[in-house]
């Protein structure tokens, strides 16, 4: 499996916002108000295509995926029904890592990949339950997410927990901590997931 090997610090420090890489209190140790470059000098006005460039850059590192796998996903959205931006942001909520983070099983969607790339996550629908290690699979409606017991006591896991009482849990999800599991109520909708992706600047990127 592919992976991007840049330290996250340097990704944020690029994005100059915080993309939630980090574990905790944990911050990177560069400045994220200071853009990459020589004393952090600041870059000239974007153009159009650099603002488009910089959506789609940003979506595409905050779910830690390469251009190769994200481009697949718009191709998949503008084949989708209904708005592309909206299928776009909702393949890339629906992907079972970033889920498993949402739900606050890990600290972050790395460590979430992690987690259900070792196993440690179980499905449970209409097709019985089996455990998925498949970072990319795309969780549907009445999905349960169940966290393998082999897991449970992991101090990360532990963590991720506690710190997931001070996120706000998206409605379209709900979660049981007791049981260490989770339930896709409905798909999200636009205003459930990030604000911060401008879709409009990816669709206009892809669609020259």
């Amino acid at each position: 499996m592919a992976r991007n090997f840049t330290p996250r610090g340097h990704i944020e420090r690029r994005e100059g916002e915080d993309l939630s890489l980090f574990t905790g209190d944990r911050k990177s140790k560069f400045s994220v108000d200071v853009l990459p470059g020589e004393h952090g000098a600041k870059s000239s006005k974007l153009s159009g295509y650099g603002k488009q460039l910089r959506a789609k850059q940003k979506a595409k590192r905050m779910y830690g995926l390469l251009e190769r796998q994200f481009r697949k996903y718009f191709k998949s959205a503008l084949q989708k029904t209904g708005s592309t931006g909206d299928n776009l942001l909702r393949l890339l909520e629906c992907r079972l890592d970033n889920v498993v983070w949402r739900l606050g099983l890990a600290r972050t969607r790395k460590e979430a990949r992690q987690l259900v790339s070792h196993k440690g996550i179980e499905i449970l629908n209409s097709s019985g339950q089996q455990v998925v290690n498949i970072p990319s699979y795309q969780v549907r409606t009445g999905d349960e997410i169940i966290l393998r017991e082999a897991c449970r006591a992991q101090g990360r896991v532990q963590e991720a927990i506690e710190l997931a009482k001070q996120r706000t849990l998206p409605e379209w999800l709900s979660i049981d901590v007791d049981h260490f599991k989770g339930v896709v109520k409905r798909m999200p909708e636009r205003d459930e997931m990030p604000m911060e992706v401008d879709d409009l600047l990816i669709i206009e990127l892809y669609s020259k």
